[in-house]
């Protein structure tokens, strides 16, 4: 398994469970080894069910928001589908405004999303 330095990654049955390590995703050079870590999941491990716990995030900027819809996009190539989870009230709102709402399958809790699967 690979040495992840800004995600957790674990097995809940056939789902690939994601938390962040970092509570602001602001930082472009972080965003974009954050990217290669989560696209990697897609592209190299074939991983088709994944759900992303944002428990620990306080903040996320516009360009992690970007790295998130390519995430969503690489997933649905391989047929698989993303779940995100446990986002703060003020990060949901950003969700909302930007109507990725509606992109995203948005649940309140893990349990929740892991049973959407």
């Amino acid at each position: 398994m690979p040495d992840y330095r800004h995600i957790e990654v674990n097995e809940v049955g056939d789902v690939t469970v994601v938390r962040f390590r970092d509570r602001k995703l602001i930082e472009d050079i972080r965003i974009q080894e954050l990217g290669q870590e989560l696209f990697g999941l897609v592209d190299s491990e074939q991983r088709d069910k994944l759900l992303l716990n944002f428990s620990q995030v306080e903040f996320l900027s516009s360009s992690a928001l970007g790295k998130l819809i390519t995430l969503d996009k690489k997933t649905k190539n391989i047929q698989g589908e993303m779940k995100l989870s446990n986002i703060r009230p003020e990060i949901y709102e950003v969700f909302t405004i930007t109507k990725l709402d509606r992109l995203f399958d948005i649940r309140d809790d893990e349990a929740d999303a892991l049973a959407a699967f």
